[in-house]
């Protein structure tokens, strides 16, 4: 589908990804885009709709859905990191990044796959993670939380085929946000993911591989773990 003249609502669009995705679509002619975050008032970008979102609270998706019956776009960008450890790390904290990164675009995608299918079928977009096919140390609650992301993705695309839904998986390494304001290593601007991943809506695509990172993961699922360890982390 094309964008320009498009209905699409971008969750965690105050900053970073979600930014970069709220710029990208008024550059590409959207008619309306409701940029939802926890905080309303966060949102600083001209011509557009806030709203007011937790993806973790299931009343607040209800209301979004209400609010937002012409969507013919979702944008499933909201995502935290805790760096927690799986197997010594506070469950707690486990458990708020699989509340935000799986259960947030699920419980999105529950309720609005019925307000695509009214407006025509429209998209889905998820920003999902190479970490999702990968782990390292200290990572492991992340890499969890888009593991089922990308599962969520895949049978999203599935289900929602008949109705003429399109899903994008969009998956990446670092991007530089304040979430990887820690990290010394190369990152890709939110600029380049969220063109990479409007592209991939207008031209049918179902999973975008946005930087040299997501590639080389991706290419090493076929080795054993201990092989694709030695590849990847040397």
């Amino acid at each position: 589908m094309q964008l320009e003249n498009a209905v699409v609502l971008v969750t965690g669009a105050n900053r970073g990804i979600g930014a970069a995705f709220v710029a990208e679509l008024k550059a590409r002619g959207a008619s309306k885009i409701y940029a939802a975050s926890r905080d309303a008032s966060a949102v600083h970008a001209d011509g557009v709709v806030p709203i007011q979102l937790d993806v973790t609270d299931p009343s607040q998706i209800r209301a979004a859905a209400e609010a937002a019956g012409d969507v013919q776009v979702l944008i499933n960008n909201a995502g935290i990191s805790t760096g927690t450890s799986l197997i010594s790390g506070d469950v707690a904290d486990i458990r708020r990044e699989m509340d935000t990164n799986f259960f947030g675009p699920l419980l999105m995608t529950q309720a609005f796959a019925p307000i695509l299918k009214a407006n025509g079928g429209g998209a889905i977009l998820n920003v999902v993670s190479a970490l999702s096919w990968f782990t390292i140390p200290g990572s492991g609650a992340y890499g969890a939380s888009k593991a089922a992301a990308w599962s969520l993705t895949d049978n999203a695309r599935l289900e929602l085929a008949n109705q003429g839904t399109q899903v994008v998986g969009v998956y990446m390494g670092l991007v530089d946000t304040d979430m990887t304001a820690g990290f010394e290593a190369p990152k890709i601007s939110p600029t380049v993911l969220a063109s990479a991943g409007l592209d991939a809506i207008e031209s049918g695509l179902d999973e975008v591989l946005a930087d040299d990172w997501a590639k080389l993961v991706k290419s090493a699922l076929a080795l054993t773990p201990s092989e694709r360890s030695q590849r990847l982390l040397g």
